[in-house]
C-alpha cells in the first residue's frame, strides 16, 4: 500500500491553533515569528537567500517551498536555480569574521512523489546563485537591506568543470569565474547564465 505524497498549500499566517475546533490565542504567524526571525542564522539565512532570489526572478510564492527538491527554485519560464549563501557575520559570538565558503557538492536527487533516490550524484540546476551577506558591522547588519548582499551567478557547467574541489568553492575561486552583481541586476544575470548553460548543453 502506498500512502502517496502530502501536498502542502500556502498559508497566510492568520490560521489559529485549535483544540477540537475551538480557537486558541495563537496563530501560525506566532510560530513563524518564533522560528524564523533570526535570518542571520545559517539555517534560516539559506532559506531567506532562496526567497531573495525568488523575488528577483518572479517566483509564485503560492507554490510552497519543497524541502527536498533537486534544485531550490523553478522560475515561471522553467529555469532551474540552486541558491547558496554565506556570511562574514554569524548569530553567535565571533572573534573573527567567518571564512566564505559555498557548498557545490553534487547530490543524489530524492523524488518525494516516488520515494526513489537517484543512483549517481550530479548538479541538477541550470544556474547557481551564490548569495554573500557581505556586511561586516554587527551593529548595522540587516539582511533585509539588499545593498548588504553581493550575488555571484554561474551556469552550472562552469562548476562541473571546476577541478579544484567537487564539494565546495571559496570566494576567491568564485571571483575568478564571475563578478558580483547587485540585487537589481540579479534577474538579468540569471537569464544570461541560463542562456550560456543552454548553449553549452547544445554544443556538448
Amino acid at each position: 500500500m502506498s500512502l502517496g505524497q502530502i501536498k502542502s498549500t500556502a498559508k497566510s499566517g492568520k490560521e489559529f491553533l485549535t483544540v477540537h475546533g475551538e480557537k486558541t490565542n495563537f496563530k501560525l504567524l506566532d510560530f513563524w515569528i518564533w522560528t524564523a526571525s533570526d535570518i542571520v542564522s545559517n539555517a534560516i539565512r539559506g532559506k531567506f537567500a532562496e526567497f531573495i532570489v525568488g523575488t528577483a526572478v518572479g517566483i509564485n510564492f503560492d507554490n510552497v517551498r519543497t524541502e527536498w527538491d533537486a534544485f531550490d527554485l523553478l522560475t515561471p519560464d522553467g529555469k532551474k536555480i540552486e541558491v547558496k549563501s554565506s556570511s562574514y557575520l554569524q548569530s553567535w559570538c565571533q572573534k573573527k569574521f567567518s571564512s566564505i565558503l559555498f557548498s557545490i557538492k553534487p547530490a543524489r536527487y530524492w523524488d518525494a512523489s516516488t520515494n526513489i533516490q537517484e543512483i549517481s550524484p550530479k548538479r541538477h540546476a541550470d544556474v547557481y546563485v551564490f548569495c554573500l551577506l557581505k556586511h561586516k558591522v554587527q551593529e548595522t547588519l540587516d539582511p533585509l537591506k539588499m545593498e548588504q548582499w553581493d550575488f555571484y551567478v554561474l551556469p552550472t557547467f562552469k562548476l562541473d568543470l571546476h577541478k579544484k574541489s567537487e564539494s565546495s568553492i571559496t570566494l576567491n575561486s568564485l571571483k575568478k569565474l564571475t563578478s558580483s552583481v547587485n540585487y537589481h541586476d540579479l534577474r538579468i544575470e540569471i537569464d544570461n547564465a541560463y542562456h550560456i548553460q543552454q548553449s553549452y548543453k547544445e554544443s556538448d
